[in-house]
């Protein structure tokens, strides 16, 4: 589906997306992939405190007790973290830094195997944020080190941006890890997955007939995005637009919960479309 962004278009937009949620209704299995920080959380500067959106918890939660929908988390956090942070029991499956880290709804968790050559790169790169001083800002998690200045001025966190990929490409290049530029920050990471491999697993885990969707906000969505393209619904998460593969923009909070409380209605149940300042047609990229 693609459509512009004018609104002459988006009747056709609100028709797209009534024809996939009926058809999420009628299957007897779906899925529903989200992201976590800035899609079903508000960013912040304590990480340790971004909770959900009041009322996507119990969302989520009347989603997950259908028995209907596959609800899986894919996000840049360490999977347990998220998991914390979630709340909701029994626990979704999640799948942590960016894919790399999966941990099934039983707690079954796996993870590849980090060789030598990496830990020594990753103890490179953090010994690197120590001899910048902001190793304050770094988030270290299974498979890589992030660093985040969302909460800094522009021009100091330009200064960090410019010191760190400066002294992490190198590194990087050397050990075959990657440098992964995301909103608000930069992380260096085993290479091995991103999350639209992760997505193109769990297509393959699911078959062809049931109904996906993706909600995500940031570049690092943009994976997931083109690997659902043509095989079910991406949706960009964020309260401005910004350009993107995804078809369609859902502004926070509110659209959001819109979005997952449609989901979430029995079958035969008909609820009202998704209203217009929350839902936004898109265009590819």
């Amino acid at each position: 589906m693609r459509t512009s962004r004018t609104s002459s278009s988006l009747p056709e937009t609100r028709f797209e997306l009534d024809r996939f949620l009926s058809l999420v209704r009628e299957s007897p299995r779906s899925a529903l992939l989200l992201d976590y920080d800035g899609t079903l959380a508000p960013f912040t500067i304590d990480r340790g405190k971004a909770f959900p959106y009041p009322g996507v918890v119990p969302c989520l939660q009347e989603i997950m007790a259908s028995g209907r929908t596959r609800l899986v988390v894919i996000t840049g956090r360490d999977a347990r973290d998220a998991v914390k942070l979630l709340g909701i029991h029994p626990a979704p499956e999640v799948w942590g830094s960016h894919g790399l880290q999966r941990l099934k709804a039983d707690g079954a968790c796996q993870m590849p195997a980090i060789d030598e050559a990496a830990r020594q790169a990753l103890s490179e790169a953090a010994k690197l944020l120590e001899r910048l001083n902001v190793q304050c800002l770094a988030e270290f998690k299974p498979g890589g080190i992030a660093v985040h200045w969302r909460a800094l001025a522009g021009a100091r966190a330009a200064q960090i941006r410019e010191q760190v990929l400066r002294g992490w490409f190198p590194i990087a290049q050397q050990a075959q890890l990657s440098v992964l530029e995301f909103d608000g920050g930069v992380e260096i990471r085993l290479s091995d997955f991103d999350k639209g491999d992760a997505v193109r697993v769990l297509l393959r885990e699911m078959g062809p007939d049931v109904p996906v969707a993706y909600l995500g906000d940031d570049t690092t969505d943009e994976h997931a995005f083109e690997a659902l393209t043509a095989r079910g619904l991406t949706v960009l998460v964020r309260p401005e637009w910004r350009q993107t593969a995804a078809q369609l923009w859902l502004k926070p909070p509110q659209g959001l919960l819109d979005f997952l409380e449609r989901w979430g209605q029995q079958p035969g149940r008909r609820g009202e479309v998704c209203d217009d300042n929350q839902l936004q047609p898109m265009g590819g990229r």
